[in-house]
């Protein structure tokens, strides 16, 4: 839902306990609706900010059983998934505008860039909230696409002790545990510890997965004004690299969805994530605050994999090849901000002032064996016979990337009249980049500036409307070279957007409607002369209408629900069709999920929900002009719609059994593909029961 108000949980049934506000495990009774977004950098509640801010809260979270970002996605209107990389980490489009193949959309961490290198599935145990900003967020944090930005919040320490432990069993040899444990140590230090340990197998023949989380936090009050915090994490994911299945004669269902068509000998990909933040806060009066904050992150990624690259004439026979891959990156960056209000006479200012940067590297070395006819490394995709000899596989590309960044940015959120809000901002980038490839010896070098505005204004007119629009500007560095060897100007994108907030006069239901459009230039795409080089000449154009609502309905019913229509176009390219979709990106989606809570006579709580979530029809894979010329019909991934299942049972009041299904009706459905060869199948029905322990 985007935007919406801050509504606080109302009133049980008569008879009825409220209950504590929990701190660690699943909630009881929290809310859909947050009261402002972190990641906005703002004290304006989500009502009056003039844009679309969609929050997932914990509540949410736990009520969707989620344990994975990837779990959320489809109840977040607007958002779509994109190649996920075998299923080794989150990739998706917001307003069907996805990032880079290798970083995905931007991504923040407590404020903090959370998307360069390879990071590994995002883990939910250690995560308060996760906030979608949707529309441009260039304006505040630099190289980005003008869809949106998600921002996750990890849980802070609490002064109060307490402590939970968490076990799931699943479909498919799902086994989890968690442990989640907070409390002071002494009066001006307060820790934090998620702990998180999975292993599962899967639906997909010989695949598998196993996970590793440690995320460690500490607060410490300095002083009476002065705190320092830190949030840390560990991750370990290894699981097969899996493209998936394979389209035959541009349709689906030729081979099972569970159908492995890799080798098993090639063992797991093992992705480490490491990340460390630490952030010194001072309040220097009542009106103004200070942040100087510093993010070190290291990301390593490793292992063989076979992944198709041909299908035969005759419809069965699949050439494959082998890959080795060992990338590795360091990322440190620092912020510094200073943040206050003004009065001008009846004008308030709330003022940011602050300046970051960072440096990143990124290690690549890429071993590839792409067989000849005369010995090829193939296999039936109607009858698989694993355990062939494999190739060794040479090197193929092998790269060292260094990135430099410094930034200033300012913001002005005004007060201008009891029912005006005019939010301002202004970022300018002085970016560095070099790329050297070790196997030719060339480098290639480039330092783009950029200035990101954005300007928006709220009408509230009652206490239960806002009217606002705003416009803004994004950039983002393309990383590549023409034949050349020189670099590209960077992707610049221009967003408009118009929308409105509503909130019943109780505060317990909240709605928004948006209107959009965005426009993206300097895509790269095929150069004219050698289609197997670049040139930046590619634009793309995004519009389309947001409907959400969420909130209390009464005592006993909350509810979510999304609707979005959104047209993504190619209106430039030299090679693909112009007028033609984007990979992965639906016009429809929607999603809704409801949930009931009561009392049994015996003072037992418990719930029971279901949802929903629709994905229109998609494109699924490249499609170029010369081929819409020669009528060649495009490959589509059909639409689909899945329901789920949640319930819970409060047996004492601190232990608690819970059940999911998804998939309620074992629908086969595609979430996402790069071609023809690489289709990723959807889970089948699947049921996770858990039992979670407070202490």
């Amino acid at each position: 839902m985007a935007s919406l108000l801050a509504l606080p949980v109302p009133a049980l049934a008569q008879g009825s306990t409220p209950d504590t506000i929990e701190v660690v495990g699943r909630s009881l009774s929290g809310a859909y609706l947050a009261e402002d977004a972190s990641g906005a950098k703002t004290d304006l509640p989500l009502r009056e900010l003039p844009q679309s801010v969609r929050v997932i809260t914990r509540q949410a979270i736990d009520d969707l059983g989620a344990t994975r970002l990837d779990d959320v996605l489809d109840y977040v209107g607007g958002v779509s998934r994109q190649n996920s990389f075998g299923g080794l980490w989150d990739n998706i489009a917001i307003r069907g505008l996805p990032g880079s193949e290798n970083t995905g959309m931007a991504t923040l961490l407590n404020g903090f860039s959370a998307n360069r290198g390879f990071n590994a599935p995002r883990d939910l145990a250690a995560v308060e909230r996760i906030e979608f900003l949707k529309g441009p967020a260039a304006a505040l944090y630099g190289s980005s696409e003008p869809g949106g930005t998600l921002n996750i919040v990890t849980k802070k320490p609490s002064w109060s002790a307490a402590h939970a432990v968490e076990g799931y069993l699943g479909s498919y040899g799902l086994r989890r545990a968690a442990l989640d444990s907070t409390g002071p140590l002494g009066e001006r230090f307060a820790y934090r510890l998620n702990i998180a340990v999975e292993d599962r197998d899967s639906f997909r023949d010989h695949i598998g997965a196993e996970r590793r989380v440690a995320a460690p936090a500490f607060t410490w009050r300095l002083g009476a004004d002065t705190t320092l915090d830190y949030s840390g994490e560990f991750l370990r994911h290894a699981t097969p690299l899996d493209r998936g299945v394979v389209a035959v004669n541009n349709r689906l269902g030729a081979i099972p969805r569970d159908r492995f068509l890799g080798e098993p000998a090639d063992g797991n990909v093992t992705v480490d994530n490491q990340t460390h933040q630490l952030v010194l806060a001072h309040h220097w009066s009542d009106t103004w605050r200070s942040r100087v904050g510093l993010s070190y992150r290291e990301t390593d990624m490793s292992g063989y994999s076979t992944e198709a690259s041909a299908l035969e004439a005759d419809g069965r026979t699949l050439r494959r090849q082998r890959r080795h891959r060992d990338y590795r990156s360091h990322d440190t960056a620092l912020q510094a901000e200073l943040q206050g209000t003004v009065q001008a006479g009846s004008v308030a200012h709330e003022l940011l002032f602050g300046i970051e940067t960072y440096r990143f590297a990124m290690d690549q070395r890429v071993l590839r064996a792409n067989p000849s006819d005369a010995a090829p490394y193939a296999i039936d995709i109607l009858d698989p016979v694993y355990g062939q000899p494999q190739p060794v596989p040479p090197l193929n590309v092998s790269t060292d990337e260094r990135q430099r960044n410094t930034a200033f940015y300012l913001q002005d959120a005004i007060t201008l009249a009891p029912r005006w809000r005019l939010v301002g901002g202004l970022r300018a980038d002085h970016y560095r980049q070099s790329l050297l490839n070790r196997r030719t010896d060339v480098q290639a070098d480039q330092s783009p500036s950029s200035t990101s505005p954005r300007l928006g204004l709220s009408w509230l007119p009652s206490a239960q409307w806002t009217v606002y629009a705003n416009a803004g500007r994004s950039f983002r560095p393309n990383a590549d070279a023409n034949a050349a060897g020189q670099t590209f100007d960077p992707e610049k994108g221009r967003a408009f957007e118009l929308g409105a907030k509503w909130e019943s006069a109780d505060r317990r239901i909240g709605a928004t409607a948006a209107l959009f459009e965005i426009r993206k230039r300097n895509v790269l795409t095929a150069d004219p002369a050698d289609s197997s080089r670049s040139i930046a000449a590619g634009e793309i154009r995004s519009r389309g209408l947001e409907l959400d609502m969420a909130g209390q309905l009464s005592a006993h019913w909350r509810l979510n629900a999304s609707f979005v229509y959104n047209e993504v176009e190619i209106t430039r390219d030299n090679t693909l069709e112009v007028g033609g979709r984007l990979l992965n990106v639906p016009k429809v989606n929607g999603s809704v999920l409801a949930v009931y809570e009561d009392t049994l006579a015996s003072g037992q709580r418990y719930g029971i929900g279901a949802g929903a979530t629709h994905m229109g029809r998609r494109l699924g894979a490249a499609r170029t002009q010369a081929q819409a010329d020669a009528g060649s019909p495009a490959f589509d991934l059909p639409s689909y719609t899945t329901a789920k299942l949640v319930a819970y049972w409060r047996i004492t009041p601190t232990l608690r059994a819970t059940l999911d299904v998804d998939n309620l009706f074992d629908r086969t459905y595609y979430t996402s593909s790069y071609s023809r060869l690489w289709v990723t199948p959807g889970t089948p029905r699947s049921w996770t029961v858990g039992l979670q322990a407070k202490f």
